[in-house]
């Protein structure tokens, strides 16, 4: 029915003589005049212009839609919400960028079963679609006949990047890509009405203590091109594995260079302080693989405006930990102490210790974590923070968040600002974690091992959630409420955190 679509002023007309004809089952809003559509922030094609100068928009028993912001809103995010659906659980949005204004999009994330549905190719052939379905007495939104998938934005990029495309059209509006977002190509679907095969990566069935805060913003972007879908996960877990930025085989060299360039360029932000040679390495209590002394041989530390100082060889006072927590945190040999981290103000100041997790059997260096500083605040309230799969990645993402605070004014506070997830539960999304005994007969390795960890153990693989992302055990449904924890646990250098707590 959308094909090719009726003029715009012949879906008027319907819309007209079913009013008059029906006047209880549809109402008709009064118009705009032009200047009040110049007045708009996004130009107004004349296409749909003929609608709007007649139809300010319309109301049935089921539906209510407005074509314009009459006060209310603001069109934003590249496309305007016409109305709500299904009772208020999503939206009706349309595209106003470029020469038409289009698609038409319903986005309805929540319930079992999320909905995204691309009703019809502009403005004018959805109204016309929905004339329509109203003078056949079908009130109910159409239902996809087609399907695509949506792609993680994060795939797109570094698809591009590898064929070194600068021309991709697609790759071009989603820059470097987020974890958490989704893109749905809106050139070339194969019809219409046409459902998108997609689903939030939050989980609303099971339970937190905060159960409820997530969302998804949704923007169209590239004039209509795309449709971007964004989870915004807060007080409810992850819901399916992400696709996280790859760590480029030379990490540690692409963060020596971009360390140095930056220090040499903005002094007053960037400090490096000198590294070591491997013949102190070679005397240290842990073996350092050779990823980890390309970085330590050329830095010793890092102090960027706005954040804790990186103190990355031994010794520093920020290193000393409680010997409670040393224990709760796998002794000696388990983890290398790299900031003490602080996080309130006042009497209210809590400090973190960001550590990289070692695996003790191989002496691989890998996650970089950060766990509550305070060992009586960690028994009650075991959680930690996911900063980066190394040293080499989490340098990268300093380095890279630095060069872009020194773009603009004021670095420290943009620093501080864009780098508050190095503390625990400040954010973050929630991965679930899980009682070990629903891994076993696992065919994953890692998983199988977990279920050999002590009975009321709860555990998280963390090799597909995002960075950052908050790992808070005490907000599982399975975590008793008086429950305190004996000792957390990580395997394979941390691509998985277990909270081990008290028996008895």
């Amino acid at each position: 029915m959308y094909d090719a679509g009726p003029q715009a002023a012949e879906a008027v007309r319907a819309l007209r003589e079913l009013a008059h004809e029906r006047p209880d089952e549809l109402e008709l809003f009064e118009g705009f005049t032009d200047a009040e559509l110049d007045g708009w922030a996004v130009a107004v094609p004349e296409e749909v212009r003929v609608v709007l100068r007649e139809i300010g928009g319309l109301e049935t028993e089921d539906h209510e839609y407005r074509f314009g912001p009459r006060g209310r809103e603001t069109f934003t995010d590249g496309c305007w919400t016409l109305g709500e659906t299904d009772f208020g659980e999503g939206s009706l949005i349309v595209g106003v960028g470029g020469a038409r204004w289009g698609p038409v999009v319903a986005v309805n994330p929540w319930g079992a079963d999320p909905d995204v549905t691309v009703e019809a190719p502009d403005f004018t052939a959805w109204l016309a679609g929905f004339a329509e379905r109203l003078a056949d007495g079908v009130p109910d939104r159409p239902r996809g006949r087609f399907s695509v998938p949506a792609t993680s934005t994060v795939e797109l990029a570094e698809r591009a990047a590898v064929a070194r495309d600068g021309g991709d059209e697609l790759a071009a509006l989603v820059g470097r890509g987020d974890s958490l977002t989704d893109l749905v190509d809106l050139h070339g679907l194969p019809g219409y009405p046409c459902s998108v095969d997609w689903e939030p990566y939050f989980s609303t069935f099971h339970n937190t203590a905060d159960t409820g805060s997530s969302e998804v913003q949704f923007q169209i972007v590239g004039d209509g091109r795309a449709l971007l879908l964004r989870s915004v996960v807060s007080g409810d877990f992850l819901g399916r594995a992400v696709r996280r930025h790859r760590v480029p085989a030379d990490a540690a060299r692409r963060a020596v260079a971009e360390l140095r360039s930056l220090a040499a360029e903005f002094p007053d932000h960037v400090v490096l302080e000198a590294g070591c040679a491997d013949s102190v390495i070679d005397g240290w209590a842990v073996p350092v693989p050779e990823d980890v002394r390309a970085v330590l041989r050329e830095i010793g530390g890092v102090a960027i405006a706005g954040l804790p100082a990186l103190r990355l060889l031994p010794g520093a006072p920020e290193h000393a930990v409680d010997p409670e927590l040393h224990r709760m945190l796998g002794g000696d040999g388990a983890y290398w102490p790299l900031a003490r981290i602080g996080h309130g103000n006042g009497n209210g100041r809590s400090h973190a210790l960001a550590q990289i997790r070692i695996d003790p059997a191989t002496g691989q260096w890998g996650y970089v974590v950060s766990v509550p500083g305070d060992g009586a605040k960690l028994r009650e309230y075991p959680e930690l923070a996911l900063l980066a799969e190394s040293l080499a990645d989490l340098l990268l993402t300093l380095a890279r968040l630095a060069r872009r605070a020194a773009a603009g004014p004021d670095f420290a506070a943009r620093m501080a600002r864009d780098t508050r997830w190095l503390f625990p539960n400040t954010g973050e999304p929630w991965p679930r974690p899980a009682p070990v005994g629903e891994w076993a007969g696992s065919a994953d390795p890692l998983l199988a091992a977990a279920t050999e960890l002590p009975d009321g153990t709860h555990a998280a693989d963390l090799r597909a959630v995002p960075i950052p992302s908050d790992l808070c055990f005490y907000r599982a449904a399975g975590w008793p409420y008086a429950a305190r924890l004996e000792r957390l646990h990580f395997a394979a250098a941390g691509q998985l955190a277990a909270a081990v707590p008290v028996r008895g």
